[in-house]
């Protein structure tokens, strides 16, 4: 699938107009309802295809912060052959209560996959809990970049960053 093609696909199951708070406290008058892109198996595909582009042989981890980058976590590692983890957004007060579901070790290389970028608030949120793991984050790659400076935000905090899309691609203008 192009990315012309990927960027249609996405936007025509996804882009919702309307009055919207996003996770970063920002209002929009669009929203892209992740989870309408990554249950359809055909994107969800190719976005994993796409992910693991990104999987340099040095990267033995795929990461994903829970919930909406599990399933594009779980699509890349399977295209890619690499083991993978879910990076919790708090710890469970039952069970193991661990933050991190999976094998993180000290000294990984991890990919960590986002699925919509705005200021790059969780996904940061994500990177620090792997780091402490003492792994390292090789770069964040996320399916949209909005465009409201989550670039700008994981660069400034010592990461590579880039986006399969962007709202650009998906012909979006504020």
């Amino acid at each position: 699938m192009t990315k012309q093609e990927l960027a249609q696909k996405v936007k025509e199951a996804s882009y919702l107009e309307g009055d919207f708070v996003l996770r970063s406290g920002k209002r929009s008058k669009y929203y892209m309802d992740k989870y309408l892109f990554e249950t359809k198996p055909e994107i969800l595909k190719a976005l994993g295809q796409e992910f693991a582009k990104h999987a340099t042989a040095d990267v033995t981890l795929i990461a994903g912060a829970e919930l909406g980058g599990v399933a594009l976590a779980a699509a890349t590692a399977m295209e890619c052959s690499k083991n993978w983890i879910i990076v919790r957004n708090s710890k469970k007060d039952y069970g193991t209560s661990k933050m991190v579901e999976g094998v993180l070790n000290a000294g990984d290389v991890v990919l960590l996959v986002e699925d919509i970028a705005t200021t790059g608030g969780q996904v940061l949120e994500a990177a620090k809990i792997i780091t402490e793991a003492g792994a390292k984050v090789k770069k964040i790659v996320a399916v949209i970049d909005r465009k409201q400076g989550a670039g700008e935000n994981i660069s400034a905090a010592g990461f590579a960053f880039e986006s399969i899309l962007t709202k650009e691609d998906l012909g979006i203008k504020d």
